[in-house]
């Protein structure tokens, strides 16, 4: 499934779209749409802070935001002068990504993929992929080698994950792969990559509920190296 999003056709289907939305839509659609219809709004709308700090030295370029969500990086960058794509499995995500980027007035490709069978053509200079984890089946580590083939000689893939549950989780006994086991899923040719970030740092995060407390980010940040 793969199909460029427009939030005005979206509203125009919505009727029949919820009719039976259920049936034909793959247990990761089925998954992200009903979580993001559990409220208006799931995320702040600013940006991920490790890719605030790691894109504010990059010279602009062409992004590819890999689970765009409600938009929040793909906005960032874009006001920054970066030729933004962003997918997201979720219609609904997709939908509020784009009035996100129209009240911002910014200009970005939307795209709605389910990674596990499609994804964005092109090069990019940058691709992120920021949190790209999910409780139902999803094969991870293709996507990230996928991409990985996405980035352009000389550019920068990074990977973002949740290194432990946060402390308002009611799972907290769920453990997640190191950045090492990450770039390993990954399986990338030493000789054409060199690691410019790996680590677990830490941080202050806010919860849905306004719970506060310390967040542990797996961060991995790879530099392709040119030909």
């Amino acid at each position: 499934m793969h199909e460029i999003f427009s939030a005005q056709a979206e509203a125009e289907n919505c009727e029949r779209v919820m009719g039976d939305r259920r049936h034909g839509l793959s247990e990761s659609e089925q998954y992200w749409e009903a979580h993001y219809n559990t409220r208006r709004r799931l995320w702040s709308g600013r940006a991920n802070p490790v890719l605030t700090d790691v894109a504010d030295g990059l010279p602009t370029g062409a992004a590819l935001d890999l689970g765009c969500g409600e938009g929040g990086d793909a906005v960032w960058l874009a006001r920054r002068g970066w030729r933004v794509t962003a997918v997201d499995v979720s219609a609904t995500a997709l939908a509020r990504a784009e009035a996100h980027a129209a009240e911002a007035g910014v200009e970005i490709r939307f795209e709605r993929h389910d990674l596990a069978h499609t994804f964005p053509q092109g090069a990019f200079d940058l691709v992120s992929a920021q949190y790209l984890q999910s409780p139902v089946d999803f094969p991870r580590a293709e996507a990230l080698r996928r991409a990985a083939d996405a980035v352009r000689p000389g550019g920068l893939l990074l990977v973002v994950d949740h290194g432990a549950p946060p402390p308002w989780s009611p799972n907290l006994d769920v453990r997640f792969p190191t950045p090492e086991e990450t770039l390993a899923g990954i399986g990338l040719d030493d000789a054409r990559w060199r690691t410019e970030r790996m680590g677990s740092p830490r941080r202050q995060g806010t919860g849905p509920d306004g719970q506060t407390g310390v967040l542990v980010d797996n961060v991995l940040a790879l530099r392709r190296l040119p030909a």
